[in-house]
């Protein structure tokens, strides 16, 4: 069954970095749009970053534009986002998620705070 395991949040001051990465298995994940959502307390659950399939092509909300890089390493069925100069109001659960395929994992929690 698919699986997609998030993991490397954790609680970071104003300025600093992260990056996440995204375990997955049950399907072929080199053939996959891989996307990063996150959901704020209180908000819907908004898509950031998005990977072709190829690797060769990627895209960002507005929000975190020229701070956050999404990548992905098919050897390993992860992907991955790099966050710089995180902000508070960057503090949410991140998730990733196999384009087309109707499955969430349990994210991980990123909070930005001094």
């Amino acid at each position: 069954q698919v699986q997609l395991v998030e993991s490397g949040g954790g609680l970071v001051q104003p300025g600093g970095s992260l990056r996440l990465s995204c375990a997955t298995s049950g399907f072929i994940f080199s053939t996959y749009v891989m996307t990063w959502h996150r959901q704020a307390p209180g908000k819907e659950r908004e898509f950031i970053a998005g990977i072709t399939s190829a690797g060769d092509s990627t895209n960002y909300a507005d929000a975190v534009k020229g701070r956050f890089v999404i990548s992905r390493d098919d050897a390993k069925n992860t992907v991955y986002l790099q966050m710089n100069s995180l902000k508070p109001e960057d503090t949410a659960v991140y998730f990733c998620k196999a384009f087309g395929i109707d499955f969430w994992g349990q994210g991980t929690q990123v909070t930005v705070s001094s």
